[in-house]
Formats: structure tokens, sequence, C-alpha cells
């Protein structure tokens, strides 16, 4: 039997932490390691192709594209303890105030599976839903959890769960989540630059 429960949702990047977790990976590796320096070429035709595509994949994979499995486990978990420290300070207290509303609380962004769950396993998030990757393959993806992608895994994610999804709130920095903002009763936008709530 399916049960309606209110649903507040959160994005990441920029939403609850500062930076994007996909490119502060990619410094935190071309900082330590020469393989991605080796890649420098096929990173600025990426970033080209951005401009003309910014929802596509095959720029972002491509600009990921020197990233082992060696590599994320041995750079990811000292890259989570530091990116740990740019989330903002109200972002904690207020997926906790969500939760004792009563409100089931879930996380929802293109972030990477092999960091963002352990980024925010301390927040307490009823689901944690992301992009998933190729298993071996950390720069390819599986499911770029992006755009009208999230409304898709968050149906993907109720459906399992049983759950007639009622979305109270929705919290973004980002016009990408429009799809997401607009099935919520409430948005909530943040200024990326600040943390502060963005005036309607």
């Amino acid at each position: 039997m399916m049960t309606k429960k209110d649903i507040v949702v959160f994005d990441f990047d920029g939403t609850l932490s500062a930076h994007d977790t996909n490119m502060e990976f990619a410094k935190y590796c071309f900082r330590r390691a020469l393989r991605p320096w080796l890649f420098l070429p096929l990173v600025a035709i990426a970033a080209i192709v951005r401009m003309f595509n910014p929802a596509g994949v095959w720029w972002r994979q491509t600009m990921r594209r020197f990233l082992t499995a060696d590599m994320v486990k041995k750079f990811g978990p000292g890259f989570i303890k530091q990116h740990k420290r740019e989330r903002f300070g109200w972002s904690a207290d207020q997926v906790a105030k969500e939760r004792a509303a009563g409100h089931t609380v879930i996380l929802i962004s293109a972030s990477p599976d092999y960091l963002l769950p352990q980024l925010v396993r301390d927040m307490k998030f009823d689901a944690v839903l992301c992009s998933r990757m190729v298993n071996g393959k950390p720069w390819k993806y599986e499911f770029l959890c992006w755009g009208k992608n999230k409304v898709l895994v968050m149906d993907e994610w109720a459906k399992k769960n049983k759950i007639i999804p009622h979305v109270i709130r929705s919290y973004s920095d980002s016009k990408s989540d429009m799809p997401l903002m607009e099935i919520a009763d409430e948005q909530v936008w943040i200024d990326r630059e600040t943390g502060l709530r963005k005036s309607a």
C-alpha cells in the first residue's frame, strides 16, 4: 500500500556546500598526481563543448577522464574530510529542523556516488540520491542525476519505498533544478556565493 509523505528536498553543491564537489575533487587530484595533467588538452576541449551544450554528458565525462578507481580510493578520504568544511554553517541545523518537524528529508545531487554519501553521512538524510557512476570507471556516468533526472530518481526512490511524495519544500541554488523546484509547494533559492536565501 502506498503512503503519502511530506518530502523536503535539498540540493548539495551551491546549496548546502559552497563549491561544486566534482570540480573540487578534480582540483584536489591535480594538486596531488601527475596523471590529471596529462589529460589537460582533453579537459580544455571539454570546457569548450560545455559552453555550447551545458546539459551534455560527454564533456562531463571527458573532463574527469583522468580519474581511476585507485585515485578515488587514494584521494577520496582526504578530500571528503576537507570538503566537509565547505558546507554552509546553517545547513546541518536546517536539515535537522526539517526532520524534527516530521518531514522526510532527502538529498538529490549531481555529485557522484563515490563521494556524496560519505560527505553527508553525519547529516542523517532519509535518503541520498546522486549520480551513479560505472563501477571501476569513476569518470563515466551510469545515471546523471541532473535537471529533470532529479525528478525521475525521486520518483524511482518513492516507488521503491511505496511512497507518494508530496514535496512541500525544495532548496536549490541553480535554475537547472527547475523541474524539481516546480513540483514543490515552496521554492527556497540559495545564493551559492553567500549561502544566504535569495529574496523572491
